[in-house]
């Protein structure tokens, strides 16, 4: 119960997120024609490729299904993590691909489109309908319900694969935009910076040249207060007044 409220807990915490993924469903196919297609003929190897590519290669992080269902950490991942996740992205492909979905979204805070979810729940409906036209023509009998319910089986499924296709595609391109392959890295290591010391005059310049004739404080001049301060008879006699 309490893995489940900490699920439902992200999923509504999710809702808030503000960023946006780099490449939304409907652009994918153009923005990576030929990696979309590799994901459409052979789901499971690029869904194990990305999940392994969404922990940066350590597949000591590798949790089934990151986490985000009953059966995360009752697998035994540590101990053959790479079977395991060859077995997730076989035998459970599509919450393989919902669950990489999710560890990218908590990872760089990003919602999800309101044109992606649209279309990721017309995909649910429509193999809803077809199971449902399924149960109905084995109860009914009849030839009719049944070729249309095979019909919406493959119109379903049709679209349960390309989904799916664009789906890890978004992914990849988020990940390639991460590890900096099509330009700066989000995440970057930050430069040594120096803290100045009570010892220090002057505080080191932190990522800007020194400049000259510029400093904090002020340079003071030698022999300061100069020689002859204050002047001769100063204050005058008789000040102040009585």
């Amino acid at each position: 119960m309490g893995r489940q409220q900490e699920n439902l807990d992200k999923m509504k915490v999710r809702q808030d997120y503000r960023n946006l993924w780099h490449t939304d469903l409907m652009s994918t196919i153009q923005a990576d024609t030929p990696y979309c297609c590799m994901a459409l003929w052979c789901g499971p190897c690029v869904s194990y490729m990305l999940r392994k590519r969404a922990i940066y290669n350590d597949m000591r992080r590798y949790v089934c299904c990151a986490g985000y269902l009953p059966c995360s950490g009752r697998c035994g991942e540590s101990k053959c993590p790479e079977f395991c996740l060859a077995t997730e992205v076989c035998l459970c492909f599509g919450n393989s691909v919902a669950s990489t979905r999710f560890l990218l979204q908590d990872e760089f805070n990003i919602q999800t489109t309101q044109c992606d979810n649209c279309i990721i729940g017309f995909m649910f409906c429509l193999q809803q309908v077809a199971c449902i036209f399924s149960i109905v023509a084995m109860i009914v009998g009849s030839e009719e319900i049944s070729e249309a319910s095979q019909i919406l089986s493959c119109l379903s499924d049709l679209v349960y694969c390309s989904v799916c296709a664009c789906m890890q595609t978004q992914h990849k391109i988020e990940m390639d935009k991460r590890d900096g392959v099509f330009g700066p890295q989000v995440m970057g290591v930050p430069p040594v910076q120096n803290m100045s010391r009570i010892d220090q005059p002057i505080p080191p310049h932190v990522g800007y040249p020194p400049q000259q004739g510029y400093g904090y404080p002020p340079p003071q001049p030698q022999g300061y207060p100069p020689a002859g301060y204050p002047p001769q008879g100063y204050p005058p006699a008789g000040y102040p007044p009585k």
